[in-house]
């Protein structure tokens, strides 16, 4: 995909001399952008629609998620108010369950030529080709492969297989869409044949085939993967997910969405494609029949007018879809990273800024019942925390999660039933395993261990596997 035009014309950022705020590791002032975290409201204002449950505004939520435009930095009072009006919210609208899910990362390939600077996961693709002399320590994996990876972790209990992985060029839709891309003439189709490479991929529809065994559901194909699988063709986006579907695909993951404006974008990620292409994606996915989810990458170059116009985004996405199961902040892990490496951000968000995150989510998005706390991303007690600000589902086993390792997150790629009870119990909730969907729940009573999976189809109650000693599969 070629990068955004505007990008090059009218955006134009460039780096300004201008004073961090207090209380952040981030210079929000840093670009010259045209959204700019300003209002005519007031904070109380925003805090007492909040309270009421009223629906917010955009200007409501940059009051809230500022703690108010009228002073510096992040004021610890004022955030208290906000995540204690977000937690009531969560309490009123699900209650006091925190729930979770026991389900596998598999992860295809690193390969990818996107240029996306906040993303350390992905490896020049060129240095996959069968020629090449690279040392990349990426990886892609055959669908036999993720086969026997799935089929493995099934044997455990999980019955969700997560797949996100680089735009690898060899990847087609299916052997249609390669007889398609061999034939063309297009030289900005981002396609070479799979036998240049050391390991075919196959195609999208094959890999989901392959890991939709037994009854797992498979959740998978983010937008960016969609237009990377109708590239060159005439497709919409419905023909490319009823193909998927047909393959086994049973739900869509709302990433690659970053931060849903543009002008922010066109900074992070202007290979990518723009917020409207993503928002007719979602949209297709949901017509052909298939959940999904949503997700925000905040706490890098974007300031918080673009956190709450993604939000907005998102709630209007809902209210013409209805089929968004959980919205899932995602806070930058910013080590080892293109963005952090050229001095383009200094750090990630800070708790402040991660707190009011998940509180604001909870408060604006009235639409979507579940909000995600990542420990991935946030650790264990400050993921914890957040289970207090607005939060009420707490992820998954993962069981591998490659994605925020070699960013450099720290959090580990595993977790254990008996540790979601022991913790989730010790905040004084109720543990409650769930299906991806949210459609089948089971409270777990942390009196009665040993605790395991019960809803997937090879689940019978036994512990996961302990895999602390061994290498994830890559």
């Amino acid at each position: 995909m070629e990068p955004f035009s505007f990008y090059s014309t009218n955006l134009q950022l460039k780096i300004m001399a201008g004073v961090p705020q207090s209380n952040t590791n981030i210079p929000r002032d840093r670009y010259e952008f045209e959204n700019r975290p300003t209002t005519d409201h007031s904070f109380e204002h925003a805090l007492e629609k909040a309270r009421r449950g009223d629906r917010l505004t955009v200007d409501d939520g940059i009051e809230l998620l500022t703690t108010g435009t009228e002073r510096q930095g992040i004021d610890p009072e004022r955030k208290e108010l906000v995540l204690e009006a977000a937690d009531r919210r969560r309490a009123e609208v699900v209650g006091e369950e925190v729930t979770f899910v026991a389900n596998l990362n598999n992860n295809v390939t690193t390969a990818c030529n996107t240029g996306c600077l906040f993303c350390n996961f992905k490896d020049r693709s060129e240095q996959f080709l069968a020629d090449s002399d690279a040392d990349h320590g990426g990886f892609t994996k055959t669908p036999a492969e993720s086969r026997r990876i799935v089929e493995a972790a099934m044997e455990t209990g999980i019955y969700e297989v997560t797949s996100v992985s680089g735009l690898h060029p060899a990847f087609a839709l299916d052997a249609d869409h390669r007889g398609r891309l061999e034939a063309s003439d297009r030289g900005d189709l981002n396609y070479k044949s799979p036998d240049r490479y050391e390991t075919d991929p196959g195609t999208y529809c094959e890999q989901i085939e392959a890991m939709n065994v037994g009854g797992v559901h498979v959740h998978s194909i983010t937008p960016e993967e969609a237009y990377h699988a109708r590239r060159g063709t005439d497709w919409s986006y419905e023909e490319v997910y009823g193909r998927l579907k047909e393959a086994g695909l049973d739900s869509v993951p709302g990433t690659a969405a970053e931060i849903l404006v543009d002008e922010v974008r066109g900074v992070i990620c202007p290979g990518k494609i723009t917020t409207d292409e993503w928002v007719e994606a979602m949209e297709a996915a949901a017509s052909v029949g298939l959940s999904t989810t949503s997700t925000i990458m905040y706490g890098h170059v974007e300031n918080e007018a673009h956190r709450v116009q993604h939000l907005d985004v998102i709630r209007r996405l809902q209210e013409r879809t209805g089929a968004i199961t959980e919205f899932v902040p995602l806070s930058f892990v910013h080590q080892n990273t293109p963005l952090h490496e050229r001095g383009m951000v200094d750090g990630g968000a800070t708790i402040d800024e991660d707190e009011l995150m998940i509180a604001v989510s909870r408060l604006y998005l009235d639409n979507i019942d579940h909000i995600q706390s990542s420990w991935v991303k946030y650790g264990d007690q400050q993921g914890l925390k957040m289970l207090n600000c607005g939060a009420d589902d707490f992820m998954g086993t993962i069981l591998s999660e490659e994605i925020t390792k070699r960013a450099g997150g720290d959090f580990g790629q595993q977790r254990s039933f008996q540790e979601y009870v022991d913790m989730i119990s010790a905040i004084g909730r109720v543990p409650v395993e769930r299906s991806t969907d949210y459609t089948e729940r089971r409270v777990i009573d942390p009196d009665n261990p040993p605790f395991g999976p019960e809803l997937g189809p090879q689940a019978d109650g036994s512990p996961l596997v302990d895999r602390s000693t061994q290498e994830p599969s890559s």
